[in-house]
């Protein structure tokens, strides 16, 4: 979904100069995933309509299946797998406060879903709600779906603000519009702060800022968990911390060497911060830090502006520890997880652990070629046993242990065990494909990552 700023180049020009360029209201939003801080809603009227758009729609509507919110919330609740279609334009979706939260989700606008269905929706018999805001290209919507052959195609003819207004549940596809973050950090325990990141994948759109941005302000300086995807964004994590301390930022730590965790590095290294890194990712830093630099670039197009590709400057294996004021910080290795050098931030007196990519809660994880499930559940023991009563995730809001274990190490264990009943069978890697990963449905990236991660597992464990 499209981002929606000012002109670029002046929000760019302001951002350099001094930060923030829009003003926000604090009315709390009611819906879940809400920003705690969000932008006035605006005053949105329904279009007025001709004779003739009135009449043509009036034919329409005695063609389709209209519901309205409590028939929607009754259906998404017995049959979660219906695909929820906002037709409306990505930049509504932003500045009109969101979409609805549904596990099956897609935007695809009025004008291209004939071109589009058959990706997202190739059996034509799969449930399908569509909506827009007050239900005037919804209908038009359905009723082409009827014409292409669909068979079970409802209109929720109350809109999306009826849903909003209700404090029905509602996602965001930008929660900071007045900065390059997709939301403005959060205060997790006094003197820890996140800023929590999306938890879709990373896009032009959240501008990169797909995980959590997190710091410690202690007396003698802040402590910076992720550099971010790019030098932009990692500006505006400075400008938000400059907010709340006059002390520099001394240190910032890679949780790994991917790109949201460390292409940010050299604006922290311009402020004169130590970035600190375990050997694996320094590692694959050095390999594959151009190649990861250069599809940023592709990606996030100018807001990858003064973006470059920088080193760690301490490297470590095991264990790093740092005395800042009263603050003792441990920076730790437990073992190998999601990517080479994943680390973490524990802070022992506090029982509070900025996991990074050990632990996911709120979006499915994600494998890859050198991921190794086996040894990241052997890892989860050394993890658990920290005690931490406060997570910050790599992605998704704090938590707690159970939480994670559950999304994380009994996800691993699940997948494995449906993949080693394949394999004992001798069935192949079409059939991984085809396990069963329901109870994770409701999952962030769920669509994106589950036949992959069935893949990578199937592929692993034939040789192990």
């Amino acid at each position: 979904m499209k981002k929606l700023h000012p002109p670029f180049a002046m929000f760019l020009l302001n951002l350099l100069l001094s930060g923030a360029v829009l003003a926000q209201s604090d009315k709390p939003a009611k819906t879940d995933n809400a920003p705690a801080v969000i932008a006035a809603e605006p005053a949105i009227d329904a279009p007025v309509l001709s004779a003739a758009a009135k009449a043509a729609l009036s034919k329409v509507n005695k063609r389709i299946t209209p519901i309205n919110t409590d028939e929607l919330k009754a259906l998404l609740k017995a049959k979660p797998e219906t695909v929820v279609i906002d037709v409306r334009n990505p930049e509504e979706l932003t500045l009109q406060g969101g979409y609805i939260s549904a596990t099956t989700f897609f935007n695809i606008t009025r004008g291209l879903l004939e071109f589009q269905i058959d990706t997202f929706a190739p059996n034509k018999k799969t449930p399908i709600v569509v909506y827009s805001s007050f239900n005037r290209r919804s209908p038009l919507a359905a009723d082409t779906l009827m014409q292409l052959g669909y068979t079970n195609v409802k209109n929720y003819a109350d809109g999306f603000f009826k849903w909003k207004r209700a404090g029905l549940p509602v996602k965001y596809s930008d929660k900071a519009l007045d900065s390059f973050l997709y939301s403005k950090p959060q205060e997790v325990i006094p003197g820890v702060w996140s800023a929590i990141g999306a938890t879709a994948p990373q896009t032009y759109e959240n501008s990169g800022h797909n995980n959590n941005l997190s710091f410690v302000i202690t007396e003698e300086g802040v402590l910076v968990m992720n550099a971010g995807a790019n030098y932009l964004l990692a500006q505006s994590l400075h400008e938000e911390i400059k907010k709340l301390t006059k002390l520099p930022v001394k240190y910032v730590v890679l949780e790994n060497a991917q790109s949201h965790a460390m292409l940010g590095a050299s604006y922290w290294k311009a402020q004169g911060a130590t970035i600190i890194a375990h050997k694996d990712a320094a590692h694959e830093i050095q390999q594959d830090g151009h190649n990861i630099l250069a599809s940023t670039r592709s990606r996030l197009r100018d807001k990858a502006f003064k973006t470059e590709l920088a080193t760690p400057d301490k490297i470590f294996e095991d264990k790093l520890e740092l005395k800042m004021g009263s603050w003792k910080i441990e920076v730790l290795y437990l073992g190998p997880a999601h990517s080479p050098g994943d680390i973490m931030v524990w802070i022992p007196e506090k029982k509070l652990v900025i996991s990074g990519d050990t632990a996911f809660h709120e979006r499915l994880l994600p494998l890859f070629d050198n991921t190794n499930t086996a040894a990241w559940i052997k890892t989860w023991d050394k993890f658990e046993a920290l005690g931490a009563q406060t997570i910050i995730p790599g992605h998704g809001r704090p938590t707690h242990i159970a939480e994670v274990t559950k999304y994380t190490k009994d996800y691993l264990v699940y997948l494995r065990a449906k993949i080693a009943e394949v394999i004992k069978k001798g069935g192949s890697l079409q059939d991984a494909y085809k396990v069963d990963q329901s109870p994770y449905a409701h999952l962030d990236t769920y669509d994106e990552l589950a036949r992959v991660n069935a893949g990578m597992v199937f592929r692993a464990m034939e040789f192990e």
